[in-house]
């Protein structure tokens, strides 16, 4: 919508590095991403704590709550920069809301597969987005070890394709055409 309120152009033309306000825009939404996240945390702990069925089993310690927030913690400066390449790369707000359906569902598309169709977790899934925050967060959730190999292949490739999604949107802040909104 900054196109549209016409509040992008003076950003653009203060002296500031583009990589400085994408990163900015990607620490704005991070800040209020991990507020909503703790608040979704403390959530499932209290639950969990309250209930008389079997999520009585799940493990919601502080330990694990902590190894919850540390695997959606990459997820959550993929979604960020994710979010910021596609307004970047939009045309106007309208356009850039026709994402949001499909963006909605990709984090679902993982668990929907395995509820069909179940398998053995293997290294490589670690490395894709959505299905590896989905098996990490099943693993600490049954209080299950997570291997070194698991974690560094997670956040190696979580934090290597969100670096990638913030130099995309650096590099399209960088195009004077961004400011005109058309």
């Amino acid at each position: 919508g900054e196109r549209e309120r016409q509040s992008l152009e003076p950003l653009l033309a203060t002296p500031a590095a583009r990589g400085a306000i994408v990163s900015g825009k990607i620490a704005a939404a991070c800040v209020l991403g991990l507020v909503s996240m703790l608040l979704a945390l403390l959530a499932l702990k209290l639950s969990a704590q309250l209930s008389t069925g079997i999520a009585r089993h799940l493990d919601v310690s502080l330990l694990a709550t902590g190894k919850m927030l540390f695997v959606l913690l990459p997820m959550l400066l993929l979604g960020t920069t994710l979010l910021t390449f596609l307004a970047a790369a939009a045309k106007s707000l309208k356009e850039a809301q026709s994402h949001m359906s499909w963006l909605m569902l990709m984090p679902m598309v993982p668990t929907i597969i395995l509820m069909v169709n179940p398998v053995k977790t293997q290294l490589w899934q670690y490395a894709v987005p959505f299905l590896a925050q989905n098996q990490l967060l099943l693993r600490v959730i049954r209080s299950e070890a997570v291997g070194v190999q698991a974690w560094a292949l997670y956040l190696g490739c979580s934090l290597g394709l969100a670096a990638a999604l913030w130099l995309a949107a650096v590099l399209r802040y960088r195009q004077e055409r961004l400011a005109i909104s058309t």
